[in-house]
């Protein structure tokens, strides 16, 4: 049954299909966020892997509400490895160092890509698209990895 939820149809479903690239995103950030829990290493392996964690539960959270937005749409979210693939901006991470400060530096640059990525899109879903609530979703996610940026980046200071 389609939602009947003052929007059209057809942006609905470009709403969904954008949404679905950010969950990509997010689900791919969520992965290397988990490789760097599971394999830093270093003199500060105890703090780092708990704050590895904490970051990547954020990020659990994140690719539900994202499933969820897309399922309120009336819409499919991206549910597989080689979707999430072809819908990410961003790339795998190769490390053959796994000090905590790379990881960081790795991990930082992704979510700046996922920020501006956000903010160019948030008027966008508003105008365009005539989805306020769903510009309304993207500024408080956009929120989130502000803080979750920050965050990273006071490792580096």
């Amino acid at each position: 049954m389609q939602a009947n939820i003052g929007i059209e149809q057809k942006h609905l479903a470009a709403v969904s299909h954008s949404l679905g690239k950010i969950m990509a995103d997010e689900f791919l950030l969520y992965t290397k966020t988990r490789k760097a829990h599971w394999c830093v290493t270093g003199s500060d392996f105890h703090s780092k892997h708990i704050f590895f964690e904490s970051q990547y539960q954020q990020l659990e959270e994140i690719i539900d509400g994202l499933a969820e937005r897309i399922r309120t749409l009336g819409h499919f979210p991206p549910a597989t490895l080689k979707e999430f693939l072809a819908l990410t901006h961003l790339t795998e991470m190769t490390r053959e160092k796994n000090d905590g400060t790379g990881f960081i530096k790795d991990l930082l640059h992704d979510h700046e890509s996922i920020l501006i990525h956000l903010r160019e899109n948030i008027n966008h879903y508003g105008t365009a698209l005539h989805d306020a609530g769903t510009s309304d979703y993207i500024t408080g996610l956009m929120e989130i990895h502000e803080k979750m940026a920050w965050m990273l980046r006071a490792h580096l200071e």
